[in-house]
């Protein structure tokens, strides 16, 4: 395995003692440290905040949009590495998956949304920030399992130059599809970056509240 599980950073309230986690995936050249900084924009106090570090800082070698078997073996470690975080937080932690939060920016959102795309379940929430489903255009979108009504969030640049919009709007079908309860947002000529607006609907999204603005 490429990616180590246990090479992971916490943030917020001790594992054992948080009611929610939320697994933050950074993104190509950034850290588990980075990503965490995030954790201080989360309104809700009762969160622990656990973050995986992939090796060299990258998740896998090329674009998300490029063949899978081009980022092998590096994007299943990736996902091995997701579920081995996931299966920790149940068995030592004893987290129900509602409790489960899931947060990636760009590449770290990439991963995140294909692993979650994978093991449909009621997540507590999942925010893909400019990031979509991985593969090229032609990739079968074969997913099973349902989210049963699950908060997602998609919030993205309309001009980002890694995630085209087509591919967040196709992400966006398939999670609605998949019986997610799915808010989406495209900013115009925004930066590769994470703006404060998305931050507001992740919380109103924890909350519980539907944004009122999100709409692509």
């Amino acid at each position: 395995m490429i990616h180590d599980s246990g090479n992971f950073h916490t943030a917020g309230l001790p594992l054992e003692k948080a009611t929610k986690v939320m697994v933050m995936v950074h993104g190509r050249g950034g850290s588990a440290r980075d990503i965490l900084s995030l954790s201080k924009y989360i309104n809700d106090k009762d969160f622990a905040f656990i973050a995986p570090e992939a090796q060299n800082n990258t998740w896998y070698p090329y674009s998300f949009l490029q063949p899978m078997a081009d980022n092998e073996p590096y994007l299943s470690s990736a996902l091995e590495t997701l579920a081995a975080i996931r299966a920790r937080l149940q068995a030592d932690f004893n987290f129900k998956l509602p409790q489960i939060y899931w947060l990636g920016f760009s590449q770290g959102a990439c991963l995140t949304l294909e692993f979650v795309a994978r093991n449909a379940a009621e997540y507590g929430g999942v925010f893909g920030l400019s990031g979509g489903l991985i593969g090229p255009a032609e990739t079968p979108r074969n997913y099973e399992g349902t989210f049963s009504n699950t908060p997602v969030f998609l919030g993205c640049s309309d001009r980002d130059p890694h995630v085209p919009e087509y591919r967040v709007l196709e992400s966006e079908q398939v999670f609605r599809r998949m019986n997610a309860r799915v808010t989406a947002k495209l900013y115009p000529n925004f930066p590769h970056t994470i703006n404060e607006d998305e931050l507001n609907i992740v919380n109103l999204l924890i909350a519980g509240d539907q944004p009122s603005t999100a709409v692509i």
